[in-house]
């Protein structure tokens, strides 16, 4: 069975992307990871949507991401 994957362009905030980076240069997590695997418990995961959905605390700026 072929994998299908949807090519997709998202703004990320600066600053939290290279935190990220900074995190995962030791690991084998990668962005294309974190993403797939957020997206599959997003779907699947009741208290992990509802983390997602109150997580209020990204930057002072009032971000509209």
């Amino acid at each position: 069975m072929e994998k299908k994957a949807s090519l997709t362009s998202v703004h990320v905030l600066n600053n939290i992307y290279e935190k990220f980076k900074m995190t995962s240069v030791e690991g084998s997590m990668n962005f294309q990871k974190l993403v797939n695997r957020s997206l599959d418990l997003y779907i699947k995961d009741e208290e992990f949507r509802e983390k997602i959905n109150n997580h209020i605390n990204l930057t002072a700026t009032g971000s509209k991401y």
